[in-house]
């Protein structure tokens, strides 16, 4: 079963999506700012997570295809066809450009707290400039294999401070298990389930399998690299929010930027604590600002029915196009943070769209046979869709009066 999970499983590439300079930042604030009032949304983010994402591999195990292929195959004598690829494209686009941003923002306020102010722009630029390279060449596999070292390192860097900072347990536990949105919270919400159930990740995954092989024999194994891989990010997220709110929330600090950010370290680290938040965040930022240019490079190419492989012409045009977007994006003079938390935001908001999706395809005999989702993947995908789709819309018509 471990030489299977090891050979078919894409879980470094799953957690490189899931813990991104987003999670650190969006977890990081709701911890800061609510203390752990919030804790419970990154518990639903998580199992909701994992639901979605067993889907996304079955479907790509089975079928052999991505999501977009799928997708592209339901509907190639639909009348919806083109209306259901502006959509998606446009959905894409939308999240994907906005948490490039975010990517590359968060890659530059970990190169800032390493060298200091004044070189957020040329941080941009060659972390954008690096990712253009690996795209191109194809090199990202070596970022997949080293992610596996920084989630190791970042996991073991929060549980110590977590042990350190002693949070309180009752409260952490009621965080988690009392669900409550504090005034003004609900935009933190969103994002952190933007920042979990990471909507681009429904392509990416299915894509990722399909590339590796194997049958349905191996489904067993694909789900255990998929539940391990998300649990260890979920775990991750929590023990940033935790951490943060044992020692900015009680502290009453805020957080305007990657120094105020490392202080949550201070007990374990010392002065050393913008170095590692640096160098997590650096590390972070990139493995994700290739991700999310992938999966839109897969999702577009297959939808469109173009060469999907990662050499491919039609790959390389969109998934560059979505790292020039991003970092014009995050060269627009907004507050690095700001861009970040906006950028979980967005795809918190487009979630049950390509989710919808998703379950569309998990319900076609045709395409997985006895595969097809039961009653229960069914029933936690749609609560996962309906409650995700109410908080955005909540959002929305708050925003609107």
């Amino acid at each position: 079963m471990i030489a299977k999970i090891r050979q078919l499983g894409p879980g470094a590439l799953v957690t490189a999506a899931f813990i991104g300079p987003g999670t650190v930042t969006a977890c990081t604030l709701a911890g800061a700012i609510h203390g752990y009032a919030l804790l419970w949304a990154l518990l639903f983010a998580t199992v909701a997570t994992i639901v979605l994402q067993e889907m996304s591999a079955r479907l790509g195990l089975i079928t052999h295809r991505g999501l977009g292929a799928n997708l592209a195959e339901l509907f190639a004598n639909s009348p919806v066809r083109w209306p259901l690829i502006a959509l998606v494209g446009v959905a894409l686009y939308a999240g994907n450009a906005a948490y490039e941003a975010g990517n590359l923002s968060g890659a530059a306020l970990g190169i800032e707290a390493i060298a200091g102010e004044g070189t957020f722009t040329l941080a941009i630029v060659g972390i954008a400039g690096l990712a253009g390279i690996l795209l191109l060449t194809g090199s990202y596999a070596v970022i997949e294999r080293a992610l596996l070292v920084l989630v190791a390192v970042m996991t073991l860097a929060f549980a110590a401070t977590f042990a350190i900072t002693q949070p309180e347990l009752g409260a952490l536990f009621a965080g988690m298990v009392t669900p409550s949105v504090p005034e003004g919270a609900l935009v933190t919400v969103v994002a952190l389930i933007g920042t979990t159930i990471v909507p681009y990740n429904l392509f990416l995954h299915a894509s990722a399998v399909a590339r590796k092989g194997g049958s349905a024999q191996d489904l067993a194994a694909v789900r255990a690299d998929t539940t391990i891989s998300i649990g260890i990010g979920g775990l991750i997220a929590i023990l940033i929010a935790s951490t943060a709110a044992a020692s900015l929330f009680a502290q009453g600090l805020a957080v305007e930027n990657a120094g105020d950010m490392a202080r949550q370290f201070e007990p374990l680290f010392g002065a050393y604590s913008r170095y590692l938040l640096g160098v997590g965040l650096l590390a972070a930022g990139l493995t994700s600002a290739i991700t999310a240019p992938m999966a839109t490079g897969f999702a577009m190419a297959e939808i469109l029915q173009l060469p999907s492989e990662a050499k491919s012409l039609a790959f390389r045009a969109i998934a560059l196009s979505v790292l020039v977007i991003g970092a014009g994006l995050s060269l627009a003079g907004i507050r690095p943070v700001e861009v970040i938390l906006a950028a979980q935001f967005a795809n918190g908001l487009l979630l049950p769209i390509l989710a919808g999706f998703l379950l569309y395809a998990m319900n076609q005999s045709a395409l997985l046979g006895r595969y097809v989702n039961g009653w229960l993947a069914n029933g936690a995908g749609i609560a996962v869709t309906l409650i995700a789709g109410g908080l955005g819309l909540r959002l929305i018509l708050r925003a609107l009066g």
